[in-house]
């Protein structure tokens, strides 16, 4: 794998090494993830919606047109950010979202974490700009989708910089709600244009 070539000036991403992440760097990422989901979301590792955390080789670097990229200093990944070709469907998302997504042709980006003290560096910003340059090199994609937790501090903002919300579920009043009350729905799902 090879480093992700950044732009000049990029700003935060000086003494860091972004790369396709590479066997020896995903129980680094791994461990992103998981901390991620119990520190920022607040309800802990879901299998259901989580598998992908603990079998990464399978989901990101396994399949063709799936990625990971990790953001590394001093050897320890500091963030990460994945491509699953994927139509958006778990957890289960609104009709407005599932139905606006062409199966088999759907770019959905993962896992874009960056541990605490790393934030503010403009590693998300680099690592999705891998992300998209990744995209937009494979034929088969014609959309990009993404949900975000809106409790992750940041998150919201940052991608309504780089996209367009589609569905807000902490003001929608929607079936899935009443289908799974105890579920903790802080998700918005945004669309993102392909650099072609």
């Amino acid at each position: 794998m090879s480093d992700i070539a950044v732009a000049p000036g990029t700003r935060g991403v000086e003494g860091y090494v972004l790369r396709q992440a590479e066997p020896g760097d995903l129980p680094g990422a791994r461990s992103v993830m998981l901390d991620t989901v119990y520190r920022d979301f607040g309800h802990g590792y879901l299998p259901q919606w989580h598998s992908d955390i603990i079998d990464l080789d399978s989901y990101y670097l396994g399949p063709e047109d799936n990625t990971l990229f990790v953001a590394v200093k001093d050897g320890a990944v500091a963030a990460t950010a994945g491509v699953r070709g994927q139509t958006p469907v778990s957890p289960p998302h609104p009709l407005e979202v599932t139905n606006r997504f062409e199966e088999g042709h759907t770019a959905t980006l993962y896992r874009v974490y960056v541990r605490p003290e790393h934030r503010r560096q403009g590693l998300a910003g680099a690592l999705v700009d891998a992300c998209m340059a990744f995209i937009a090199g494979r034929e088969r994609y014609t959309g990009v989708y993404l949900h975000t937790d809106a409790r992750t501090p940041g998150a919201v903002e940052f991608w309504a910089k780089r996209g367009t919300v589609l569905f807000d579920e902490r003001t929608a009043v929607n079936d899935m709600r009443a289908e799974s009350p105890d579920e903790p729905f802080q998700t918005v799902h945004f669309e993102l244009p392909i650099p072609r």
